[in-house]
């Protein structure tokens, strides 16, 4: 993987960041800060200064809602158009994240990545801690980030600007010494991602991250991260045409990088009552079996290649 440990300015992902993205790109404008010209366009459209405009930039491409690559011109994903909706095409199906099944969707495809690591697909995939203290964790994360990467031009100062980003994205913030939740102000507006919980700050740079049954987990949303991750397993150009399934192990989808399980924090007990619910859900589609120590999930093939009908499930559309 390639190291991607800047970026968002220090500045953590904001409600309303990655509408404002895909509204200005779809109004003919860009994100990008080379040129005068657009940075002027930006932050007058956006209402922000220019670093926050590098910021949102970021967010929107690391999370998958804009393709914004070098050396060609970004455009609006199809999710992008699909979630925050593309003017007179179609409507977003959920453009100010009202639900929260579309913030479990936004944290999957933010570390659903396996070319660029960043802090929080490192601690989302590779990292095995439950609960951590930062300045020691972020020891372990340099020498863990330089053999992913193999160096790569990682720097200490960067990879601790970024930790200390995603655990602003994921964490509310609470004051030293104490319990209580710090109110929010302007320059600690909630990310959505802090909504679900992921990781909590206990104080004093301590942190917790258990792995839980996520009942608040949409059924729907669980699927569509099952579907993707088992396209991410299988060369699907090689898959027999004939083939109406595919399965993979139970331990692959619990504890492999980039696997629900990992993505989603679930406890062994947890991913199997997804699982049970993800039968009833596809009506038999998406099976799984535990018997005699064999643990496999079958999933139907056509889910696998078009993934988006479970999301039209999930929002209601026919």
């Amino acid at each position: 993987m390639k190291a991607k440990f800047s970026g968002h300015d220090t500045f953590p992902l904001r409600y309303g960041w990655l509408y404002k993205a895909v509204n200005h790109m779809n109004s003919g404008y860009f994100l990008k800060t080379s040129k005068s010209k657009d940075v002027e366009k930006a932050v007058i459209e956006l209402g922000v200064g220019k670093n926050m405009v590098n910021a949102i930039r970021y967010w929107s491409d690391c999370t998958g809602v804009i393709y914004d690559k070098v050396n060609k011109a970004p455009v609006v994903t199809d999710l992008g158009n699909y979630i925050f909706g593309d003017f007179g095409v179609h409507q977003g199906k959920d453009p100010y994240l009202e639900r929260k099944g579309s913030i479990w969707l936004i944290h999957f495809l933010l570390n659903f990545d396996d070319e660029y690591l960043t802090s929080y697909r490192y601690f989302f995939n590779f990292s095995h801690v439950q609960s951590f203290e930062k300045e020691k964790y972020l020891f372990d994360f340099v020498e863990d980030a330089q053999r992913i990467c193999q160096n790569d031009g990682i720097t200490d100062k960067s990879l601790k600007k970024d930790l200390d980003c995603f655990l602003h994205t994921y964490c509310r913030k609470r004051k030293a010494n104490s319990s209580k939740t710090i109110k929010i102000d302007e320059d600690h507006f909630s990310s959505p991602l802090a909504e679900l919980s992921l990781i909590n700050d206990n104080g004093n740079g301590f942190y917790t991250s258990t792995l839980r049954e996520q009942q608040d987990l949409p059924i729907e949303i669980f699927i569509y991260a099952v579907a993707r991750f088992m396209s991410l397993n299988f060369d699907l150009n090689d898959i027999n045409i004939e083939t109406e399934e595919l399965t993979i192990g139970f331990d692959s989808l619990l504890s492999n990088p980039f696997s629900p399980g990992r993505i989603f924090r679930l406890s062994e007990h947890g991913l199997g009552q997804q699982l049970d619910d993800a039968q009833l859900t596809t009506n038999g589609g998406l099976t799984w079996v535990d018997s005699r120590g064999l643990r496999q999930i079958s999933c139907p093939i056509n889910l696998i290649k078009n993934p988006i009908q479970i999301l039209n499930k999930y929002y209601g559309v026919e």
